[in-house]
């Protein structure tokens, strides 16, 4: 007893129990009540999710997109959204039938090795997003309180101790905090395109798929409408988000013996995924209409966050009357900032669970959520210290620039991660032997899974060798265009490789899984 005792006070320990072992069935449900009492108990974990797809990252992209071109990339955003609801459906009903998270099934199948080398990618995919996140809460504290940006920096590790508190008060209580946040986004982007008065007629248009989003011309302030395309779906779709739904939908207390309360908890979960993410579906279309409306055409030629906020009190970039009177008293780029601090600090609580996720899943290794935030926070603050230091000497259009392009940069690991949490996923809630006759996807969840993980997986690899020239900057060579496809399709043929391993592994540890319940049939 006292050997386990001391155990507990180790900050790194084993972990091999249920998934976010404090949190998990610790919220009670109710059983024979209404549908909007049961909904309301099952609400919250699909907020944790929804954070990821309209966090700092989403909204350089939408933004430009409509500067660049209307309303066109308003379906891309709608794909993107629908493609999510589908990935987390999947995702939440492979956590609450096999009470695993995805990276431990995927762990449960595959080699230590292999393991450790997906943990490695996962989390190289968790701190490019905390990247995005660092660099929207430092400047938002610039831009709202006019703290140095090396200081703003230094700050947002502070946000550990929010973690810490956040805590000691209860996951129910995390998730209304989560919601209150994205409310908050909401509001600030629907009072902010309501008074740019934008053309609804056009934005419908827009929802409408055509070839056009995916052209390689017109090219617009260098960007053609399949990158813009290309951005916005790399930066909605996440990996992080389904080892993350895959885990919080287990914080539902049900009774796994009881296959209609299975059912019951699966459909319920997917009610809240998908209102959670219409909500961002929302958010990410009004900042793309913020980028039609709100601007004149053509108007903000810095697209980084500095930018966006000096052009929401610049009268001379703004659409209409309504706007610069109100932008005269600098409301709009307040809000705007008060949105980014917003965003920031909800993907902060929902990377730090999603990278204990992923610890305890592919290595089994467990530590205290506010070591994990720090050790994670401190890793992706140095490029971005890295970042201003350098930039400190030249003028301010620079070192926003420099920032933006760390930003955007860091999104290149999200396209190597994706395809090896996509394909698990689909193949664990396809199979009979890991969900069962009744759980199981349905032939029509089926086809469009495969047809959104193909089609997925072939765009982030496509958009691969333009993220990769993004790194030798804006004026780049045509020796540097050429080294640049080089090292993209290199990086290509290892994703590939890693992949097909990945499979083979996988498939591999499901026939032993299946000889394992014929021979057992009790377990």
């Amino acid at each position: 007893m006292v050997e386990n005792t001391k155990k507990k006070h180790h900050l790194i320990e084993y972990a091999n129990g249920p998934s976010l072992e404090e949190i998990n069935s610790t919220v009670e449900v109710p059983k024979g009540k209404g549908f909007w009492r049961t909904l309301f108990a099952y609400s919250g974990p699909g907020a944790l999710v929804a954070v990821g797809y309209m966090d700092p990252g989403n909204w350089s992209t939408s933004i430009t997109g409509g500067q660049n071109f209307q309303y066109l990339l308003m379906s891309i955003i709608l794909i993107s959204s629908l493609i999510a609801m589908l990935l987390q459906y999947m995702a939440a009903k492979l956590g609450i039938v096999t009470q695993m998270d995805l990276a431990q099934a995927i762990r449960a199948r595959t080699s230590k090795s292999l393991g450790v080398i997906l943990w490695i990618l996962t989390e190289l995919a968790i701190m490019a997003t905390d990247i995005a996140e660092v660099i929207g809460a430092a400047i938002a504290l610039y831009l709202l309180f006019n703290i140095p940006l090396v200081i703003a920096v230094f700050i947002t590790v502070l946000d550990v101790l929010v973690l810490l508190l956040l805590t000691k008060i209860g996951f129910r209580k995390i998730e209304a905090i989560v919601v209150a946040l994205i409310l908050v986004i909401l509001v600030i982007f629907v009072y902010q395109v309501a008074l740019s008065d934008p053309d609804w007629g056009g934005v419908l248009k827009g929802l409408v798929p055509t070839a056009q989003a995916f052209s390689s011309h017109p090219v617009v302030n260098g960007m053609s409408p399949l990158q813009g395309a290309l951005g916005i779906i790399g930066a909605t779709v996440m990996p992080h988000n389904l080892y993350l739904h895959s885990s919080v939908s287990q914080t539902r207390k049900i009774n796994h013996d009881s296959q209609d309360e299975v059912a019951n908890a699966v459909k319920f979960s997917a009610w809240d995924s998908n209102i959670q993410l219409t909500f961002a579906f929302f958010v990410n279309a009004l900042l793309l209409i913020t980028g039609v409306a709100v601007f004149k055409t053509g108007a903000v030629k810095d697209p980084s966050f500095f930018g966006l906020y000096q052009a929401l009190s610049d009268t001379s970039k703004l659409s209409n009357g309504i706007l610069i009177s109100v932008a005269k008293t600098g409301v709009l780029s307040t809000l705007f900032a008060v949105a980014l601090l917003a965003s920031g600090q909800n993907s902060t609580i929902t990377g730090t669970l999603t990278g204990q996720v992923i610890m305890e899943g592919f290595v089994h290794m467990k530590m205290p959520l506010w070591l994990r935030r720090l050790v994670t926070r401190v890793i992706s603050v140095i490029p971005v210290l890295v970042c201003v230091l350098m930039t400190s000497g030249q003028n301010k259009i620079q070192q926003h620039a420099a920032l933006n392009d760390l930003m955007n940069n860091s999104q290149v690991f999200l396209a190597f991660a994706l395809p090896f949490s996509m394909l698990p996923l689909l193949m664990f809630t396809d199979s009979k032997v890991e969900m069962g006759e009744r759980f199981k996807n349905s032939w029509w969840v089926k086809i469009l899974g495969w047809i959104s993980v193909i089609g997925l997986t072939f765009l982030n690899l496509k958009g691969l060798p333009d993220s990769i020239a993004a790194f030798y900057g804006s004026n780049i060579t045509a020796a540097q265009t050429t080294q640049a496809n080089i090292i993209a399709w290199v990086l290509i043929i290892l994703v590939l490789a890693l992949l097909f391993w990945t499979i083979i592994e996988l498939y591999k540890g499901n026939k032993r899984y299946e000889e394992a319940q014929l021979n057992n049939p009790e377990e």
